[in-house]
C-alpha cells in the first residue's frame, strides 16, 4: 500500500465527501498531500485526521477557487514550498438545483468558475511540470448527468459534460508523455452535494446512492490504472451507457422526471 511513497497529491475540495475520501485513498498509499479548501477549520481537521491515519505529510491551502487568479495562487504558493505536484485531483465543485431561469445569476456564476475554469486552469498549470518529469495523474470529477440534457440541474449538467469531454480529449493528447487525465461520473453519493445544491432527495437518489468511500476508492483505483473514463456502480454505468442510444428528447425527459420522482 506504499506505492505512491515519494509522490505527492493535490486534492481540491478536501474539507469533506469525496474529496476526504480521495485524499484517505491517496495517503494510505503513501502519497504527501495538499488539501485545499475555503473552510479553514474543516480543512484543518481534516488534516490532523490524515496525519494521525496515513503518517504522511500533509500541507494545507485555505483558498477559494472560485475566485479569479485563486489556481495561479495555489501553484504559485507550493513552487515557493519546494513542492512538486505527482497527481492532482479535481475535486472541487457544486451544483444549483431549480430552473434556469430562477436561479441568481450569481450563484451560477460562482458555479462554472469553480466547475469549469478552475479545473481547466489548474490542470493546464500542473501538468505541464508533470510532462516535463515524465510522470502524472489527474483526476477530474464529472457526473453521471453529464450523459444528457438535465433539467433543473441545466448549467451544472452541461459544465460536467465539458468536464467530461475536456478530460477524455486531454488524455488522447497525454498518450506517451507518462501523464494520464482520468474522468470519474458518479451518481447520487453521500456527500454534501445534494444540501449545498438546494434539492431534497428524490427517489431515484434514494435508491441509487453509493457512500462517498465508495466512490473514491473506484476513483483512485482508476487515476493509477490510467483509465480514462470511469462511471461507478452498476445502474449509474447503464443509464450512462443507455443514454448513447437513447433519442436526446427521451433522455431528457428521463432526466427531468428522476429529478421530480419523489
Amino acid at each position: 500500500m506504499n506505492e505512491l511513497e515519494g509522490r505527492t497529491a493535490l486534492v481540491t475540495g478536501a474539507s469533506s465527501g469525496l474529496g476526504v475520501d480521495f485524499a484517505r485513498e491517496l495517503g494510505d498509499r503513501g502519497a504527501a498531500l495538499v488539501l485545499v479548501a475555503r473552510r479553514e477549520g474543516r480543512l484543518h481537521d481534516v488534516a490532523l485526521e490524515l496525519r494521525q491515519r496515513c503518517k504522511v505529510r500533509v500541507d494545507v491551502l485555505v483558498v477559494d477557487l472560485g475566485q479569479r487568479g485563486a489556481a495561479q495562487s495555489v501553484f504559485d504558493d507550493l513552487q515557493g514550498r519546494g513542492i512538486d505536484v505527482d497527481i492532482l485531483v479535481n475535486n472541487a465543485g457544486f451544483g444549483a438545483h431549480g430552473d434556469f431561469i430562477d436561479l441568481p445569476w450569481d450563484r451560477e456564476e460562482q458555479m462554472l468558475n469553480l466547475d469549469i475554469l478552475a479545473l481547466v486552469h489548474l490542470t493546464k498549470i500542473f501538468s505541464v511540470p508533470m510532462v516535463a518529469r515524465g510522470w502524472g495523474r489527474i483526476l477530474q470529477v464529472a457526473s453521471v448527468g453529464a450523459f444528457q440534457p438535465c433539467p433543473t440541474y441545466a448549467s451544472y449538467g452541461a459544465a460536467k459534460a465539458f468536464v467530461l469531454n475536456f478530460s477524455e480529449a486531454f488524455h488522447f493528447e497525454l498518450r506517451g508523455s507518462g501523464v494520464s487525465c482520468t474522468v470519474i461520473s458518479p451518481g447520487a453519493t453521500a456527500t454534501e452535494f445534494l444540501d449545498v445544491s438546494g434539492q431534497k432527495p428524490t427517489l431515484v437518489h434514494r435508491l441509487t446512492m453509493m457512500t462517498s468511500a465508495s466512490v473514491g476508492r473506484i476513483g483512485v483505483r482508476s487515476l493509477l490504472a490510467q483509465k480514462v473514463s470511469v462511471v461507478p456502480g452498476l445502474v449509474n454505468k447503464l443509464a450512462a451507457f443507455s443514454a448513447r442510444f437513447t433519442p436526446r428528447l427521451i433522455a431528457t425527459w428521463g432526466a427531468w422526471y428522476s429529478m421530480r420522482a419523489s
